[in-house]
């Protein structure tokens, strides 16, 4: 670990993370206002979901950080299925594991309970990738009703 006075108090792994720009917000369309048109979930509005999530280690987003990018949320709505790859900050990132959590808590709680959802480290970018997957689908709660 390197740094110090981070969060809580504690040190840093990523004392200087690089920051980036932050996406605008997706201009609402007339069609998306239209209550007669269906609206199908798409990657921007995954990401638009999960772009907003803070790190666990310093006050800034996961977009921030480019921990998420819409150029690696993969939706299809027909088949009612998510993939998020997310990149932590650091190859050896012991927040990974929580990051991935909380992007697949995200998800559940806002999606409808027809989708299935992967989230993965994207490869070849944290040195234990498979021990922080959360690869599978999430089969949708029993209706009770």
């Amino acid at each position: 670990m390197v740094g110090g006075g981070g969060v809580g108090g504690g040190l840093l792994e990523n004392a200087n993370p690089l920051i980036y720009e932050r996406s605008g917000e997706r201009p609402v369309t007339a069609g998306e206002e239209d209550e007669q048109v269906p609206d199908s979930i798409d990657a921007r509005e995954i990401f638009d979901l999960i772009r907003s999530i803070n790190d666990p280690e310093h006050p800034l987003t996961l977009e921030e950080l480019n921990v998420v990018e819409q150029v690696r949320v993969q939706v299809s709505d027909p088949e009612s299925t998510v993939a998020v790859a997310f990149t932590p900050t650091i190859p050896h990132c012991s927040m990974a594991t929580l990051i991935g959590l909380s992007i697949k808590v995200k998800l559940l709680r806002s999606l409808p309970q027809r989708f299935k959802m992967d989230v993965h480290i994207t490869p070849g970018t944290h040195a234990s990738e498979h021990a922080g997957n959360f690869p599978g689908t999430v089969p949708p709660a029993p209706f009770h009703g």
